[in-house]
């Protein structure tokens, strides 16, 4: 059972089907899938599944805060599983493949003074390059 699955299990959502089946596309590592690309991975397991689904299905994912609603180059949203370990993003700017990496704790830090009062409640750092198989291709 992926992690995802076992997480959903344990906090007793129900999993119908589709529910099912959008979580299993969005098992693995390094997983950031479109909403499209879920819903077509899905509809190949599960052909009667609806796009209005997925989209449902991944809202409330997003809303129990068991995937990570992402936009890293200003275009589609991505979903990321790996919502319980802190994380940055690596992308490449040119394939727009995009690799999970671990958090660093000081590179979060913000001095006091530049904060302007607010309460910090998450940190997202996105870095950009590219990747072996791009620089290979160049």
């Amino acid at each position: 059972m992926s992690d995802l699955l076992e997480r959903l299990r344990d906090r007793g959502w129900r999993l119908t089907a589709q529910r099912r089946v959008v979580a299993e596309v969005l098992n693995g590592e390094h997983v950031h899938l479109t909403a499209d690309e879920v819903h077509s991975r899905a509809g190949a397991l599960l052909p009667e599944i609806s796009r209005a689904t997925v989209y449902n299905t991944l809202g409330e994912l997003v809303a129990l805060g068991e995937v990570l609603e992402v936009t890293t180059d200003g275009r589609a949203k991505r979903y990321d599983p790996n919502a319980r370990r802190a994380h940055h993003h690596l992308v490449c700017t040119r394939c727009h493949t995009i690799r999970d990496v671990p958090a660093d704790p000081r590179t979060a830090d913000l001095p006091a003074e530049s904060g302007f009062g607010f309460a910090i409640s998450g940190v997202e750092i996105t870095y950009r390059g590219l990747c072996p198989d791009c620089q290979n291709a160049s």
